[in-house]
């Protein structure tokens, strides 16, 4: 069973600005919880996301267990949208949608997170117990972060 998570938020900022930040996986750490222990592996060498993009890291989402996480960038259209999908970790599927969007005064930003947990039935009592509740907890912070870097300057 898919389940599925979507954010929206208003940056006041513009569109290249905000898409340089978002497309940057470098800026990853900085919008992840400290105690995920989010670490890429990757040699990144300041460059811009782009179709076919591996990314390899490692975080430590629950009870200190590090787990090894490889996304693909598989689309990018520029200003607009991007997307992450996991080929190998924690989920038995992960397919992340990042859109962006001009608006009076601003950015409009959507998130929208397919996700299923492994596990078959044991993954879906975990889902309902925790692993929902942590992602949602992830893009809280995310949301807050960027309300930092953002719209409290």
């Amino acid at each position: 069973m898919l389940h599925t998570l979507q954010t929206k938020q208003f940056i006041k900022s513009d569109i290249q600005t905000v898409w340089d930040f978002m497309s940057s996986p470098e800026n990853l750490e900085k919008i992840t919880p400290t105690y995920m222990g989010f670490k890429i592996l990757s040699d990144l060498n300041n460059s811009k996301m782009y179709p076919g993009q591996i990314i390899e890291y490692y975080v430590t989402p629950v009870a200190g267990i590090k787990m090894h996480w490889v996304t693909e960038i598989t689309h990018v259209k520029n200003l607009e949208f991007f997307v992450d999908e996991q080929r190998f970790g924690p989920y038995a599927f992960w397919h992340h949608k990042h859109f962006l969007k001009q608006v009076d005064g601003g950015i409009e930003m959507i998130d929208i997170v397919h996700y299923k947990a492994p596990f078959g039935f044991i993954g879906r009592i975990a889902n309902a117990i925790f692993i929902e509740k942590k992602i949602k907890e992830i893009f809280d912070f995310r949301y807050k972060k960027l309300e930092e870097i953002f719209n409290l300057q």
